[in-house]
C-alpha cells in the first residue's frame, strides 16, 4: 500500500492498536467493578455481579475482504443489562461499490483499520446508555476518527452537563475550536430524521482527522477514550442503586427502539463493518438485548 504520511508507518499503526486494546481492558476493569459496587435493586435481586466473556474472530485472509481479526467483549449483568467493548484490526480492499465513499480508496482500494467500540444498555432505566469508539484507518490517505454520546431514558441536567463537561475538557486541551465543531457534528449525526429526533443528549462525534501531526491526533483520540472512561461508569454509580417503575423500564425499552433503528438505518460503523468483512456478531453487538414498539 502507498504510504499515507505518517498513518502508513508499521510502529504508528501498532501503536494505535495496542492503545485501543488497553482501553479494552481498562473499560471492562471499571465496568466489572459497578457490577461488584451495586447495593440497590439491581445488587439485592439480580444474582451475582457480571464479567466480560471474551471471543477472538479472524477474517477470511484469503477473501476480498482480507485479513486481521478481533476480540469481542460481552458482559450480561445485574447494573448493565448488556455491555460491549470490542476491539479489531482489519485489513484488505474495499469492494468496488463502496470505494468511492472512502476518503483515497477510489486510487487504491486497499485498507487497514483499528478501533475500539463501546455500547452499554444498562438494566436500570435511570441509568443512561451510552456508546464511544475510537478507530485508526488507512487508505491511500490515513485519518482518526470517534466519538461520545449519551442515551438517557429521562435526561437529568447534571448528568448531560458532566458527560459534555468531560468532552469538553478533552477537546479544549488540543484546539479550543474541537468541543463547539464535534458537538454540532454529534449532534446532526446522531439524529433520526424519519422520527425528526436526536438519539439522545450528545455528545462528540469527529471524522477524518489528519491535521499533519500523527502525535497530535493519536493524543486527542487517546483523550476521547480516558474522558469515557472517567465519566460514564461514574454516571452508572451516580444513579445505579436507584429504584424504578415498571412504567419507566417500558419507556426505557421503547427508547432502545430508536437505538436500533438509527444503528441499522444510519450508522457509519455498521455499514463499514458489514462492508469490509467485519465480524456480523461484533458488528451488531450495539444491538439491546430487549428492545419494544408502542
Amino acid at each position: 500500500m502507498k504510504e499515507a504520511d505518517d498513518y502508513g508507518s508499521e510502529d504508528h499503526r501498532k501503536r494505535a492498536s495496542v492503545w485501543f486494546q488497553a482501553l479494552r481492558d481498562d473499560l471492562c476493569r471499571a465496568l466489572e467493578a459497578c457490577e461488584d459496587g451495586v447495593t440497590g435493586p439491581n445488587g439485592t435481586s439480580a444474582g451475582e455481579p457480571g464479567r466480560f466473556e471474551q471471543a477472538s474472530w479472524r477474517g477470511d485472509e484469503n477473501s476480498d475482504a482480507g485479513g486481521g481479526g478481533g476480540v469481542m467483549s460481552v458482559m450480561r449483568g445485574r447494573v448493565l443489562e448488556k455491555a460491549g467493548v470490542n476491539v479489531s484490526t482489519v485489513w484488505g480492499e474495499f469492494s468496488e461499490e463502496y470505494r468511492d465513499k472512502i476518503p483515497g480508496a477510489a486510487e487504491d482500494s486497499r485498507f487497514w483499520a483499528s478501533g475500539v467500540s463501546v455500547v452499554i444498555h444498562p438494566c436500570s432505566p435511570l441509568v443512561p446508555a451510552a456508546h464511544m469508539n475510537t478507530r485508526m484507518i488507512v487508505t491511500t490517505q490515513g485519518w482518526f476518527g470517534g466519538g461520545a454520546d449519551l442515551t438517557p431514558v429521562f435526561p437529568i441536567e447534571a448528568d448531560t452537563a458532566d458527560f459534555h463537561g468531560a468532552y469538553k475538557d478533552a477537546c479544549d486541551r488540543h484546539d479550543a475550536d474541537y468541543y463547539p465543531k464535534f458537538k454540532k457534528w454529534c449532534d446532526e449525526y446522531f439524529f433520526l430524521p424519519h422520527r425528526g429526533e436526536t438519539r439522545g443528549v450528545g455528545g462528540i462525534f469527529y471524522d477524518n482527522l489528519d491535521t499533519g501531526d500523527w502525535e497530535k491526533d493519536f493524543a486527542f483520540t487517546q483523550d476521547v477514550g480516558r474522558a469515557f472512561f472517567d465519566v460514564y461508569p461514574a454516571l452508572v454509580r451516580r444513579h445505579m442503586d436507584e429504584d424504578w417503575t415498571e412504567e419507566e423500564r417500558q419507556a426505557q425499552l421503547v427508547k432502545r427502539g430508536r437505538y436500533v433503528e438509527f444503528n441499522l438505518l444510519y450508522d457509519r460503523g455498521t455499514q463499514f463493518g458489514l462492508k469490509t468483512g467485519g465480524n456480523t456478531e461484533a458488528i451488531l453487538m450495539s444491538l439491546p438485548p430487549e428492545v419494544r414498539w408502542p
